[in-house]
């Protein structure tokens, strides 16, 4: 595939919308190299599934999807390996906020850490909804129904106010 027009185009709409790539890629991996290798995975994906694009939904949901399937994927892979890590030990880097006094980072840090905990989907979910995305665009990008993503919602909140509601209670 080797069009000009076709590459100019698509690295344009890399630049353009990397800090998507970049958050997916936070997501799953906590490790500098980690994250930078899925980036480059998650473009080659791209690129490779550029052609048959047919812009029939907005550029931003089939990044997600390609960027997210691409991610469960390398999960999936990465999970098959024996892990060293617990949660304590992961280095949550979490991007400066208006409040940053120490309480308020704690608890951007045990949200970040209860996140981890959700499934590969239930992480894309909260991801996207963080971002401000509506019921449509979730269901569109996961490939689910709206009703769907509610009733997801739902249950992920359910859960990370279980997982959090101690530790919080500890903070205060």
């Amino acid at each position: 595939m080797e069009n000009p027009a076709l590459r100019e185009e698509f690295v344009r709409l890399i630049a353009q919308d990397q800090a998507l790539i970049h958050k997916v890629c936070s997501m799953y991996c906590r490790d500098p190299e980690e994250r930078k290798d899925l980036f480059q995975e998650i473009v080659l994906q791209l690129w490779r599934s550029y052609p048959s694009f047919k812009h029939e939904s907005k550029v931003s949901t089939w990044m997600y999807r390609v960027a997210l399937n691409t991610a469960v994927s390398s999960f999936r892979k990465e999970s098959r390996r024996p892990h060293h890590g617990s949660l304590s030990d992961l280095d949550l880097q979490i991007p400066s906020a208006p409040d940053t006094s120490a309480e308020y980072e704690l608890k951007i840090k045990y949200l970040y850490t209860a996140i981890d905990q959700l499934s590969q989907v239930e992480k894309a979910i909260v991801m996207l909804y963080l971002e401000d995305r509506t019921y449509e665009e979730i269901a569109e990008i996961i490939g689910i129904t709206k009703s769907n993503v509610g009733v997801k919602l739902n249950r992920i909140k359910a859960k990370l106010e279980k997982l959090l509601t101690p530790v919080y209670d500890e903070i205060r």
